[in-house]
């Protein structure tokens, strides 16, 4: 039998992920181009491999044996002295945290100037996975980078000095507060209310002042002690003359709220600003993350004495708002805020993405040494025959590549992504430019499409495992609790699908879509023309078969792009618009499956090495099996079917 839990961030998963992103890195992406680009002149395969070395040890040391524990070890509340809430989070979680922030991984793709290491976003992206492999509850970073990021591009010098560079250090961490209690996903119901602090508040160092009152609603990372204060980013509205809120999402204005009070030196006052923790979410998975309902500005901290800095004292106990200071302009704080939203959804796709391939090296490994039922033969079973593998049955293969064809299929979309960061960041200005629109466009399905398939590889882990995947004896139902959170949030599957059919193939005429087609031509016109040279007759017709199977997936796509809006009307062209959301991730899947088919044949023209079989054969399996649902999908798409739209509520 298969060992249990312990196993599932060992050196032979740690191997297997390597293989993976070595190749998809060197072979595919060919990251070492990069350092010919001036900003990464100071690296090369070397260096981006040290930076692998390291977070993988990280990540098998610090992350991986905790990763049970933090599952089972929630984070809890201690009342303070003056009758607030602190987070206590196990020691595990602090030492992983340290670990991190040691590493430099915070500000990898920083500058020099600012204690980065200008390294490319592709090899941040990929050294983080090894983090979200081994566990994903534990975070790593991913809201403090995207905070600082954001800050970096629309703070002052002094915001950048005082809050980005300390959170890039690990000193400070960062938060986004975007949701409340009744607004949820629905921003233009914002009801937190900013109002400028008096006299002098236009000139302090940090940024214009503001006092804040309102709450938000699951913010990841709101209260702990993991770091000496926190960096809330927060969403709120400045009243207008009248003291009335301006209605939709033009009346948003971003601010920094931090969670202790800081001078323009970037100094702790020992004041609390008065932010104050409501309580815990308690989750279905992510258990190891704090997930908090904020109060700000409702007087929470008193004046009392002799209290440090923990706990109290506060700012007047007359809930006269939490200071903030604006970041950008008056009213164009979802503007700014876009910035580290879309951060954020590539990496909610890739944690997706590692936990699908978490759950898939931990059914493999159970497959392989799962003994149960004998193979089907002309003469059906003999039970006197010893039994054999499980991973010797057909179903349990299709279960295997499935998972596969889902998992590494998502790792190199997002790493073509993070490649793609690098271009819009470094490229000559025409690349720079179509990296952008090709980027706008493949947000939604870099956030979405892992969120929904990887969660389905998981469940098909647990599947595999039998009757023990149901049970905390191994990973697998841990690694779907965790990773159904991640069609939620940062936009839901329906936000990520209006964005994409309302917004994304629709802009600059459509420009960004007539790109992704380009390449995926390009694609198709390299297999045909790979298929002539190759000896092996199987294989080059499978990739003539495939080419001409992602010319027909991408007609069809824009076909109905079209269709949907045919008549103009939006409500009826996004009425369907998640299957268009699925068939359009299920295109984009199968133009990046033959692209890497095409480098593993270039590269092993005979599939002499079983790993690049494998890669060729998940390929396969894509075309075969999942390829073909998108003409169902497409076809209510097309039709502007009615049906969900127009069903009266009393028909439920």
């Amino acid at each position: 039998m298969p060992t249990s839990a312990s196993r599932v961030f060992g050196f032979k998963f740690t191997m297997t992920l390597r293989t993976t992103l070595d190749f998809l890195l060197y072979d595919w992406l060919n990251a070492p181009e990069l350092s010919q680009r001036q900003r990464f002149a100071d690296h090369s395969r070397d260096t981006f491999d040290a930076v692998l070395d390291t977070c993988e040890r990280i990540a098998r040391d610090k992350y991986a044996p905790f990763n049970r524990l933090v599952d089972t070890q929630e984070p809890r509340t201690e009342v303070c002295p003056d009758g607030s809430l602190r987070v206590v989070l196990p020691q595990a979680t602090h030492d992983a945290q340290k670990a991190y922030a040691d590493s430099g991984m915070l500000s990898a793709a920083q500058d020099y100037e600012v204690g980065g290491m200008q390294l490319p976003y592709t090899i941040e992206a990929a050294a983080n996975t090894f983090f979200a492999h081994a566990s994903v509850s534990m975070g790593s970073g991913m809201l403090t980078t995207g905070n600082a990021n954001l800050l970096m591009v629309h703070g002052t010098p002094t915001q950048k000095a005082v809050f980005a560079a300390r959170e890039f250090a690990g000193q400070w961490s960062g938060t986004m507060c975007l949701s409340e209690p009744q607004a949820g996903s629905s921003l233009s119901d914002v009801a937190t209310r900013a109002v400028p602090d008096g006299d002098g508040a236009e000139s302090d160092p940090l940024g214009p002042r503001y006092r804040l009152r309102g709450n938000k609603m699951w913010i990841s990372a709101g209260e702990h002690d993991l770091t000496e204060n926190i960096v809330h980013l927060v969403l709120a509205k400045i009243p207008d003359a009248d003291g009335k809120l301006v209605p939709g999402v033009k009346g948003i204005s971003l601010f920094i709220v931090p969670k202790k009070l800081v001078n323009a030196a970037g100094e702790l006052t020992g004041q609390r600003n008065d932010v104050a923790l409501a309580g815990l979410n308690h989750k279905c998975g992510w258990r190891g993350t704090t997930n908090t309902l904020l109060n700000f500005g409702e007087g929470q901290f008193k004046n009392l004495p002799g209290q440090g800095a923990t706990c109290g004292p506060g700012l007047d106990g007359q809930g006269a708002g939490a200071i903030g200071y604006l970041v950008g302009e008056p009213g164009k704080g979802l503007h700014c805020m876009f910035h580290m939203m879309n951060e954020a959804r590539i990496g909610v796709g890739l944690a997706a993405t590692m936990l699908g391939l978490a759950g898939y090296h931990a059914s493999l490994d159970y497959a392989k040494n799962r003994p149960q039922g004998r193979p089907m033969g002309m003469g059906g079973k003999d039970a006197a025959r010893p039994q054999v593998r499980i991973i010797e049955h057909a179903d349990v293969k299709r279960m295997l590549l499935a998972q596969k064809s889902y998992s590494e299929g998502a790792l190199a979309l997002a790493l073509y992504c993070a490649r793609l960061v690098d271009e819009q960041h470094t490229g000559e200005p025409a690349a720079a430019d179509d990296a952008r629109l090709l980027l706008e466009v493949l947000t939604p399905i870099a956030k979405s499409w892992p969120s929904e398939w990887c969660l389905e590889a998981n469940s098909l882990a647990i599947q595999v495992h039998g009757g023990y995947g149901y049970t905390r004896d191994f990973p697998v139902e841990q690694y779907w609790r965790d990773n159904r959170l991640n069609m939620i949030h940062e936009g839901t599957h329906g936000i990520q699908a209006m964005d994409l059919l309302g917004r994304k193939v629709l802009m600059e005429q459509g420009k960004g879509l007539q790109l992704l087609g380009a390449r995926m031509l390009v694609t198709a016109a390299r297999a045909e023309a790979l298929a002539t040279t190759l000896d092996l007759p199987a294989q080059a017709t499978e990739l003539v078969q495939q080419a001409a199977a992602l010319r027909v997936a991408l007609a069809d796509v824009g076909a109905a792009t079209q269709a949907a809006w045919a008549s103009g009307n939006p409500g009826e062209a996004l009425a369907n618009a998640v299957p268009y959301l699925q068939a359009f991730g299920h295109t984009v899947l199968a133009w990046v499956w033959l692209d890497v088919a095409c480098a593993v044949l270039a590269k092993d023209p005979t599939l002499a090495v079983a790993e690049n079989l494998g890669r060729t054969s998940a390929g396969a399996y894509f075309y075969h099996y999942e390829l073909p649902k998108i003409g169902a999908w497409l076809q209510v798409v097309s039709q502007r079917d009615p049906l969900c739209a127009a069903l009266p509520e009393d028909a439920f």
